[in-house]
C-alpha cells in the first residue's frame, strides 16, 4: 500500500526527521489560506498522487505570490497527471500539499527498502539527488552507495555515519545526519514499511537537513497490525479492479489485455498468462482465488473479472489439490446463471473431484466451453476472443 507525500512526512516528523512547514488543501481557497498560515514569500504547491516524477508531469509549482498559489491550485486540482510510474492512464489529483519554500544548497537522494534477494534492509544514498534513481543507476551507478542492514541487529550508528560521509554531508552536520537517518529507519521498521524514499533530502543554506519529499510503501500483509497506517489508504489512487479484489481478500493485478483469467495458485496463474501470450492473446488480469476457494468465493472472483468491461473472453483454469473442482464448478455455474454473460467462457479443471466438476458444468446446460489441457484452454480462449472482436468490427 502506498501513501501520499504529506502522510509520509507526518510519519517522518514523528520520528524526529525535519520537514518543511506545510498544509493540506482541497480547494484553491484552502491553498491560499495554507500559504498565509505558513508565511514567507515562496511556497511550493504539490499535487498529491501516488507516483514519483510529479515535477516532470507539471505536478509541482513554485509560487511567489498568493495569486500564483491560487492559480496553481486551480490548475492542479482535478488534473490527470501522467508519469512513467502511472502509465498512460495517469492519476487524478484530488488534494494538494502547500509547503514553505526552502533555500537549497545541495540535493541528496536517500532511501531504505527491503531487498528480497539478500533478505535484508538496504540503505541507498547518493550525493546526486533530485533525479530519478533509475536514471542515476543507468547513467552513473558509481554515484550510488548501498549499505545492507541485518534486521536482527538493526541500523548501527557507524552505518549511519558511513552513509552521511558518502552523501557528502559536512562534519559539522554529522550529528543531525545520523539523527535523520536513524529516524528514517525507525519509521520504516516500526510501521512495517517496505520502502521509504526521500528525493530530495536537502541541505539548506542555513545548514539544516530537511526531507523535501517523501514516499513510503507498506507491506499489505502487515496492515492487520498497523491500523493507523491502513487508515491512510486513498482508494482514489488505486486501480478500482485491484481495490475491489483487495476488499474481498483476492490477489488481483490488472493488466492491459482482454482475456480475463481466474486461476488458483500464483505459479499456475503465471503459466496460464504465458500460455495465453504464446497462443497470441493478451491476459486482462492476474487473479489467484487461492487454495481453499468456496463456491461463494469463486462467484465473487468471477464477478470481479467480468467487471472489467474490456474483457472479451474469460478463461478459468483450476488445478485442485487443497481445492475441489466441484466447488469451483458450482461457483462458476451459479455466477453464469446470475450474470447476463455476453462473452465466451472457457473452463479447464484438473485434480481433486475433477469428474464431478465436469459433470456439474455439463449438466448446467450453459454455453461453457471446456478443455482438458492448459494449451487447449489458452488456444480456445484466444480463438473465442478473436471471434468476438471480429464480430464487433463487423457490426460497426
Amino acid at each position: 500500500m502506498d501513501i501520499h507525500e504529506y502522510q509520509a512526512k507526518e510519519i517522518l516528523a514523528g520520528c524526529g526527521v525535519k520537514t518543511a512547514d506545510g498544509g493540506l488543501a482541497y480547494s484553491p481557497e484552502q491553498a491560499v489560506q495554507r500559504a498565509m498560515d505558513i508565511g514567507g514569500n515562496v511556497w511550493v504547491v504539490k499535487a498529491q498522487i501516488h507516483s514519483g516524477a510529479r515535477g516532470k508531469a507539471g505536478g509541482i509549482k513554485i509560487c511567489k505570490t498568493h495569486d500564483e498559489v491560487e492559480a496553481a491550485a486551480e490548475e492542479l486540482l482535478g488534473k490527470r497527471l501522467v508519469t512513467r510510474q502511472t502509465g498512460p492512464a495517469g492519476k487524478v489529483c484530488y488534494r494538494l500539499y502547500v509547503e514553505a519554500g526552502a533555500n537549497i544548497a545541495k540535493e541528496l537522494y536517500f532511501c531504505f527498502l527491503v531487498d528480497r534477494e539478500s533478505e535484508r534492509i538496504v540503505m541507498v544514498g547518493s550525493a546526486q539527488g533530485g533525479m530519478e534513481i533509475e536514471e542515476l543507476a543507468e547513467n552513473n551507478p558509481e554515484a550510488i552507495t548501498r549499505i545492507y542492514i541485518e534486521p536482527a541487529v538493526g541500523l548501527q550508528a557507524f552505518q549511519a555515519r558511513e552513509m552521511a560521509f558518502a552523501l557528502g554531508i559536512p562534519a559539522s552536520m554529522l550529528s543531525a545526519a545520523v539523527k535523520t537517518i536513524k529516524g528514517c529507519y525507525r519509521a520504516l521498521r516500526d510501521n512495517d514499511a517496505s520502502m521509504l524514499e526521500i528525493n530530495p533530502l536537502v541541505i539548506t543554506a542555513g545548514d539544516e537537513l530537511i526531507a523535501l519529499d517523501a514516499k513510503m510503501a507498506f507491506d499489505d500483509n502487515a496492515l492487520f497490525r498497523q491500523q493507523k497506517i491502513s487508515e491512510l489508504r486513498d482508494k482514489t489512487q488505486e486501480d478500482p479492479r485491484e481495490m475491489a479484489a483487495a476488499d474481498r481478500g483476492l490477489s488481483y493485478v490488472g493488466l492491459d489485455g482482454d482475456i480475463g483469467c481466474m486461476i488458483n495458485g500464483a505459479g499456475l496463474a503465471m503459466a496460464t498468462m504465458d500460455m495465453i501470450k504464446l497462443a497470441g492473446g493478451e491476459p486482462a488480469n492476474f487473479l489467484d482465488v487461492g487454495g481453499g476457494a468456496s463456491p461463494e468465493r469463486t462467484e465473487k472472483a468471477f464477478r470481479l473479472v467480468l467487471a472489467d468491461e474490456g474483457v472479451k473472453a474469460m478463461l478459468v483454469n483450476i488445478f485442485a489439490g487443497i481445492n475441489r473442482c466441484d466447488w469451483i464448478a458450482e461457483g462458476v455455474v451459479e455466477a453464469v446463471k446470475k450474470i447476463d454473460l455476453k462473452i465466451p467462457l472457457i473452463v479447464r479443471l484438473s485434480g481433486t473431484n475433477v469428474e464431478e466438476g465436469r459433470k456439474i458444468i455439463a449438466a448446467s446446460g450453459l454455453p461453457i466451453m471446456t478443455a482438458d489441457t492448459l494449451a487447449e484452454a489458452a488456444e480456445k480462449a484466444v480463438r473465442a476472443r478473436n471471434e468476438m472482436v471480429a464480430a464487433a468490427q463487423g457490426e460497426n
